[in-house]
């Protein structure tokens, strides 16, 4: 199983949060969020910030890192690396799996990611044939996304997606991301959607929607 930095804000947790960090970084990097998250009102919850395994990244030269999976050239789509996207999805499962036996409900786990780590977020949660409580995936987009109509969950269909973008992301650009969520929507998922001017990164307009968006999926 994944290791995690593991965060509570309430001795007895009724809900979690799992976490998912971007290319090249690991658990600690949104971690301290999380105060962010609760000076702004966000519910009583665990946090778990796992760190992706250690693999060689082809874009970056074959240099080994922390990633969910490879990143095969620019162009995101053209070639996928559908294999480590899968192994994550499974890796993701078995974290949430560990959730619910410590008590937590799946309609009370939400599950987060930026950037590569939100791509698994979609990916892994609009597969679960039981849904979770709401996915937040931020500078990201649906990956294998020719795949994904067939795959995905009729119990899922209702999760609640918050996607939020940078109009400036040199990484993973708007159209990009555009295009995921008009796939999605296309197909009668819910997503709320919100832009900033910032690149591939995230501000504190964001972190306050975040903090929003957990109070109105965790009540």
């Amino acid at each position: 199983m994944l290791q995690s930095v593991e965060l509570q804000t309430t001795p007895s947790p009724t809900a979690s949060i799992v976490w998912l960090h971007g290319l090249g970084a690991d658990g600690y990097d949104f971690v301290p969020v999380v105060k962010e998250l609760e000076a702004l009102g966000a519910p009583p919850a665990r946090y778990l910030f796992p760190h992706a395994p250690m693999r060689p990244v082809t874009i970056n030269g074959g240099m080994t890192m922390r990633a969910w999976y490879d990143i095969l050239g620019t162009e995101l789509t053209r070639r996928e690396d559908e294999a480590g996207v899968r192994e994550s999805q499974g890796l993701v499962e078995e974290l949430i799996a560990r959730e619910e036996q410590r008590g937590i409900a799946r309609s009370r786990i939400v599950l987060a990611g930026f950037s590569q780590g939100g791509a698994i977020t979609l990916h892994t949660g609009l597969r679960q044939a039981a849904p979770l409580a709401g996915l937040l995936a931020l500078s990201t987009y649906l990956p294998l996304a020719a795949s994904f109509a067939a795959e995905r969950a009729a119990a899922s269909q209702n999760v609640p997606i918050l996607m939020a973008h940078g109009t400036q992301d040199p990484i993973i650009p708007m159209a990009r991301a555009t295009e995921s969520r008009d796939a999605l929507r296309a197909l009668g998922y819910s997503v709320q959607w919100q832009q900033y001017p910032m690149p591939h990164s995230v501000c504190a307009e964001e972190i306050e929607l975040i903090a929003g968006f957990l109070r109105a999926v965790i009540p």
